[in-house]
Parts: structure tokens; C-alpha cells; sequence
């Protein structure tokens, strides 16, 4: 890696971390100044826009989530092991975020939602990419019998996705843990009801 594409990583990295926990509206050039030591002429050097240095921070930001996701599926095999890893991967964020300030597909869910329209699309992608990674879960664990024929994949991706992410924001907003702790209790008896 040459030296400039290591200062744009280190600048994407530190920027992501910034937006994660002041927002992309909050956080002013002024402030990714701050956080990366380099002057303005420096980042525009590497970035068009700061809306491209969001897009790419998020993009980072998503790949640091999903990493932590692939570790934790790469030896479970059975569908119901593999729905529980993912939520207890989630739940483990509470107390050791793979980035700064939360879950980024929340934050910028809910900032990018009427203001930024290009951020609002790549969340959605991003949340859907999500989706899907339940859906497939449930469908092979269904195609392979551990899961009954008559669930519903959406809806359980749905399910599981809406609970955790206000199982995170309840969390951050009382500084409590109980939320996450029962958003978990009630996934994992929901999946051991309606799907084993």
C-alpha cells in the first residue's frame, strides 16, 4: 500500500468513527480535520466531496460489522446455531462496538433518512444485504429440514433485525444493558418456538 492510500484508509477510518458518533450533519470538515491532522487541502486530495468520504466511511464502517459476523458463522453449521450467533454477535456490540458510536446501519438509517438521499440508498443496500443474510440462513436451514417449510424468511429477517436495532437504541439511550438482554432472551425463545 502506497503512502497515500494508507492516509485515505486512516483518513476513511477515523472519519467513520466520527460520523458514527456525531453524524454525518454533525460532524463539520473542521472536525475531520481535527480527527485526522490533515488540513482541508489534504483530504480533498483524496476525496471529491464530503459526501463521498461519508459514502466510503459508511462502506468501512458496514465492513467492520460484517466481519464480525463471518468469524462467528464460519463454524456453525446448523441454521438455528447460526441465527443465535448473529444475535448474540449483535448483542456483543453493546460492550465492544466493532466501530465507535453504535451501530452504523442505525445512526445513518435514521440521520440519512429525509436529508441525504445518495447515504439513504447505500443504508438501504446495506440493510438489505442484511436481510438477505437471514433469509439465506433460514431458507438453507428449511431446504436442509432443521427449519419448517411454512416460515417465513422475510418476516423472521424483519423481526430479528427490528428488535435488535431497538434493542441497541433503548440500550444507548437509558445506559442500560436490560434492553439488550431481553431483546436477546425473547430472540432466542422466539427461534427455539417458531422455528426448530
Amino acid at each position: 500500500m502506497s503512502k497515500g492510500e494508507e492516509t485515505k484508509a486512516r483518513i476513511i477510518q477515523q472519519a467513520a468513527e466520527l460520523f458514527n458518533q456525531q453524524g454525518y450533519a454533525g460532524a463539520s470538515i473542521s472536525d475531520i480535520m481535527r480527527v485526522t491532522g490533515l488540513k482541508k487541502g489534504g483530504i480533498y486530495n483524496h476525496f471529491q466531496s464530503k459526501d463521498e468520504l461519508a459514502l466510503q466511511a459508511f462502506d468501512y464502517a458496514i465492513a467492520c460489522v460484517s466481519k464480525h459476523y463471518r468469524l462467528a458463522l464460519r463454524h456453525e453449521r446448523h441454521a438455528i446455531a447460526r441465527l443465535k450467533a448473529i444475535i448474540n454477535v449483535f448483542s456483543s456490540f453493546v460492550d465492544n462496538p466493532p466501530i465507535p458510536g453504535g451501530c452504523p446501519l442505525l445512526n445513518t438509517a435514521v440521520e440519512s433518512d429525509d436529508a441525504h438521499p445518495i447515504l439513504k440508498a447505500r443504508t438501504q443496500q446495506a440493510m438489505t444485504a442484511w436481510l438477505n443474510l437471514i433469509c439465506r440462513i433460514i431458507e438453507t436451514g428449511v431446504n436442509k429440514g432443521e427449519i419448517p417449510p411454512e416460515v417465513n424468511a422475510d418476516e423472521i429477517a424483519s423481526i430479528i433485525t427490528a428488535t435488535l436495532e431497538g434493542a441497541i437504541m433503548m440500550t444507548k439511550l437509558y445506559e442500560d444493558k436490560i434492553y439488550m438482554q431481553r431483546a436477546v432472551n425473547h430472540l432466542h425463545k422466539y427461534i427455539e418456538t417458531n422455528l426448530s
